[in-house]
Formats: structure tokens, sequence, C-alpha cells
């Protein structure tokens, strides 16, 4: 009986030995493991992390970069704007230069004729009758105006003057406009149908003034309504042919 008791005994020490022998191997095992897949696990956050920021920073990279070149984009039209509006003012200075030439040159004839005013002698003229309170040119008038300037277009130095008359029938402020108007009719004429440059021709309107033939009979009043076109040069053949 007592053998057997302390067999139990003895056995159940050795279990109870064993037990806690095997515990602490276990722990002393698994411990470190545990503590390397810790370091991993933490490694890996701490590459997580990392990855994520980088991917963070790659993005607004791409963001800035995709700005920039919208910036670049937007820059490239602002410049290419600005470049046409450049090439037009430039092309609008070079118009505004010629133009400025051609003036300065005009005013420049226009200037020598009046100062050499006395040069200029009358190389033809022409009396353009007109009806009644009218203004339109009529065949005869417009074949005189032909006549006129058609040999003299080869001339240098030269201007016309263009003076528009009436009857002595109605209100001085209405002949007077109307002889304007005559006149007008004139100058329209030789610009379009010669091409008489304007700033050679002077012309006025004198209404009642300066009569062909005095008196408001029917015979004086249709010489009245007229225009006289009278054709001045400063050029010796154009002048020494109409003498």
């Amino acid at each position: 009986m007592n053998n057997q008791l302390l067999t139990v005994i003895t056995l159940t020490s050795v279990l109870l030995t064993g037990g806690c022998a095997t515990k602490k191997y276990v722990s002393k095992t698994t411990d470190p493991i545990k503590d390397r897949v810790g370091q991993v696990a933490a490694q890996s956050d701490k590459q997580g992390q990392e990855l994520s920021q980088q991917g963070g920073t790659i993005q607004k990279q791409g963001a800035d970069l995709e700005r920039n070149q919208t910036e670049i984009n937007a820059n490239k039209e602002r410049a290419m704007a600005a470049d046409a509006r450049a090439t037009d003012a430039l092309k609008k200075g070079d118009d505004a230069l010629k133009k400025g030439d051609d003036n300065s040159r005009d005013l420049s004839e226009l200037r020598q004729t009046v100062s050499n005013l006395d040069d200029y002698k009358p190389a033809g003229t022409a009396v353009l009758p007109f009806a009644f309170g009218k203004d339109a040119l009529t065949s005869l008038a417009r074949q005189e105006l032909d006549k006129l300037v058609s040999d003299k277009k080869t001339a240098k130095r030269f201007f016309i003057a263009v003076e528009g008359f009436t009857d002595q029938v109605g209100s001085s402020n209405y002949n007077d406009a109307l002889s304007r108007r005559r006149a007008d009719r004139v100058v329209q004429y030789l610009v379009a149908k010669h091409d008489i440059p304007i700033f050679r021709i002077h012309e006025i309107g004198l209404g009642k003034e300066k009569p062909a033939e005095q008196g408001k009979s029917r015979s004086a009043n249709a010489k009245n309504r007229r225009v006289e076109v009278t054709f001045y040069s400063a050029d010796p053949t154009t002048t020494a042919m109409n003498r």
C-alpha cells in the first residue's frame, strides 16, 4: 500500500516537473519568434507608411506637373496672342508710315503748287450748263469735262479750279447751296471717271455772284446756271498746247 502510494507520488512529481520544463522550453522557443514577428510587422507598418507618404508625394508632384503644364500652355497662348498683336501693330505702323509718306508727298506737292502759283497758266476751260434748280451733270457737260482733261493726264504740275454758279431766281442761301452741289458733281466726276487726285481740285460755290450775263431774262438765267472749270498747269508743253 505504502509502496503504491510512493510510486504515485513519484510519478506525479516527475510529471509536474516535466510539465514545467516543457512550458519553459516552449516559452523560450516561441518568445524570440514572437519578438521577430513583431519586429517584422512594425517594419512592415513603417515601410507601408513610408510608401504611403511617397505615394502622396508622387501624387502631389504629378498634380504640380499638371498645373505647371497648364500654366506653360496658357503662357504659350498668351505669348502667341501677344506676338499676333505685335505683328498686327507693326503692320498698322508700316501702313501708317506709308500713308504718312504719301500724305507728306501730296502736301509737299500742294505747297509747291501754292508757292509757285505764278508759274501756273490756264491750259483749258469748260463751261458746263445746268437745268433750272438742278445739279445733275448733263451728257453735254460730261463730254466737255472729258475733252478738257483727257489730253492733260500726263501733266506733272497742275490743278483744276471748279466754280459753281446759279441764276438770279431764289434766295441767296438756296442758290449758294445749289451752286456748291453743282461744283460737287463736277469734282465727283473728275475723281471717279478720270482719277484726278482730290488735292489737285479747288472748288467753290458762288451762288448768284459773278453772273455771266446781267439781268433776269430767260437767256441770262440759262447762261448763269453753270459751272466753270479751268485747268491750270505749270508744264510748258501743256500750256503751249492749249494757247
